[in-house]
This record gives structure tokens, C-alpha cells and sequence, in this order.
């Protein structure tokens, strides 16, 4: 059991490309076709950009797609180094070329960016981020390329605490549960009875809780199987070593907080300021 929680720690927690095949359906087929799913992706992600930016107190940049290797502006992806960016050099009839790298994710950029342009406590940016990640496993959800809201806000250490990460995550949900209210209003092709509603409220678990209530589970199947009682959950605390010696799942060295030590509802002592979103996805994945 040990070997497998070890293997599904860094990825997505499926490990071959033929498990991938077996994973996908074969009878799926989209309810728009090509122009109107491109209306859709369009209109939707205006309004999840507004939503958010209303919500948090947020204001668009750009982020630049290549960085010079010598800033230390990207980012790690994991904690050993693995996933290195793509690199080159870089100006043409430079007497010394610029060694750049292509951008993995734009966290240490966006906080250099909320000095730059001057944002206050409680105000903070949002960027369509684009990057690529050479070293992704490719399935059904990850791609070489990514397409991402990037997010970053001024806040003060006393507002670092869970109630706080709680109402972010809230305030986020809501824009995404208004997304998909806004798209069955919009596209009602859309609407259809094989795939249920997200619901309206999410249910937050830590890490260590998740492991209390399936200990002898890997933790995708942790997930999974908590999905069938909750349909949206927020995994907090992703990434600090839990009771049976592993993370939940392994996270970037350099900028997630899994360290921070927090209380769960009862008072027991955890570590955190950090989660994800799950969803079940009724697409790829069937109810047991």
C-alpha cells in the first residue's frame, strides 16, 4: 500500500497513458458544436474574469510569457527540481545572449507586479496566464500548454488565518457557480440531465481529516470516494506530511503554503493556508 500513496503523490493519479484511455468515455459527444462551444468558452470566461475581479477586488494585467533565467522570476512546479522550464537564448546581435526561460506559473511575478503597480491591502491583480509545462503528464486535464487565471492580492499577516482563506475560497465559488448558471441561461443546449448542477455551497475538509476518513486509501481515491458523499469539497492543507508520513499530494517548493500551522474545528493542530477545488466530473467519471 505504501508503493502506491508514493506513486500517487506528484500526478494526476493516473500513471500510463493506456489507464488514461481506459479512464476517457467513448459515447461522449458535445452538446455545442465547434463555433458555439468557442461562443461559450468566450462569454464564460468574461464573466468568471469579472466575477473574480469583483469579488476579490482584483484589476487585469498582462503577464509576459518569457522571463530571463537570471531574475528567478519562475517558478518550481514541485519540490525536486524535476520540472524544469524551457530554456533559450534570447536577442539577436547581443554581444551575450539573454539566457530566457518560458514561464511555468507567475506567482513570484505577481507579487513584484502588486509593488509595481502600487496595490494596497486589500486590493490585488488578476492575468490571464499563459505558460508552458514540458514535463506534465498529459491526460484529459493537464496539458504541455497552460490557459490559467493567475490571482494575487495584498493582505496583512492577522488576515492569514483559515477564516480568511475560507471567504476567498466562497467568494470564489460563487463566481464559478454563477458561470454555470450563466452558461445554461445563455447556451441551453447545455442543459441536460446526465450532468447535475454544481451545488451551491462547497463542504471544506483538511488534508488530515480526508486521511481520518479513508486511511487506507492512496489519495485520489481518497478524493473519489469523498466526492460520492460531498459533490464539491475543498481539500485544505495540501502538500504538509499527514499522520501516515505522506502529503496528501506534493506541491511546489517555492510558493504554496502548506507550513503555515492552523486548528481544524475542534482544535486539533494542522498546517495550511492552502487548498483545491474538486468537483465530481460526471463526464469521465461514473458514480459507484
Amino acid at each position: 500500500m505504501s508503493s502506491i500513496k508514493v506513486a500517487d503523490l506528484a500526478g494526476p493519479g493516473v500513471s500510463t497513458y493506456p489507464e488514461v484511455e481506459k479512464t476517457l468515455p467513448t459515447d461522449y459527444r458535445s452538446l455545442l458544436d465547434p463555433k458555439e462551444t468557442q461562443h461559450a468558452i468566450t462569454a464564460v470566461k468574461r464573466y468568471i474574469e469579472d466575477g473574480l475581479c469583483r469579488e476579490l477586488n482584483l484589476f487585469r494585467v498582462e503577464v509576459p510569457l518569457i522571463v530571463s533565467a537570471e531574475s528567478g522570476v519562475n517558478d518550481y512546479l514541485d519540490r525536486d527540481g524535476s520540472r524544469t522550464p524551457i530554456e533559450f537564448p534570447c536577442g539577436l546581435g547581443l554581444e551575450k545572449r539573454i539566457t530566457t526561460q518560458v514561464v511555468q506559473a507567475a506567482t513570484k511575478w505577481k507579487r513584484m507586479a502588486l509593488k509595481q503597480f502600487n496595490c494596497q491591502v486589500g486590493e490585488g491583480l488578476i492575468t490571464d496566464m499563459r505558460a508552458v509545462r514540458k514535463d506534465y503528464f498529459l491526460d484529459h486535464d493537464h496539458s504541455a500548454y497552460v490557459d490559467q487565471w493567475d490571482w494575487e492580492k495584498v493582505i496583512t499577516p492577522d488576515m492569514r488565518n483559515l477564516n480568511y482563506l475560507k471567504d476567498t475560497v466562497r467568494r470564489i465559488w460563487n463566481v464559478l457557480k454563477g458561470a454555470e448558471t450563466f452558461a445554461l441561461k445563455e447556451f441551453p443546449k447545455l442543459q441536460d440531465s446526465r450532468y447535475p448542477a454544481l451545488p451551491d455551497e462547497l463542504t471544506f475538509l483538511h488534508a488530515e481529516e480526508l486521511l481520518e476518513m479513508y486511511p487506507d486509501l492512496p489519495r485520489k481515491q481518497r478524493e473519489t470516494q469523498v466526492l460520492q458523499r460531498y459533490p464539491a469539497v475543498f481539500i485544505i492543507g495540501i502538500g504538509w506530511v499527514l499522520k501516515d508520513g505522506y502529503p496528501h499530494e506534493m506541491r511546489a517548493a517555492d510558493y504554496d503554503d502548506w507550513v503555515t500551522e492552523t486548528k481544524s474545528a475542534n482544535g486539533v493542530p494542522m498546517h495550511g493556508l492552502n487548498g483545491d477545488i474538486l468537483v465530481w466530473n460526471p463526464v469521465t467519471h461514473r458514480r459507484h
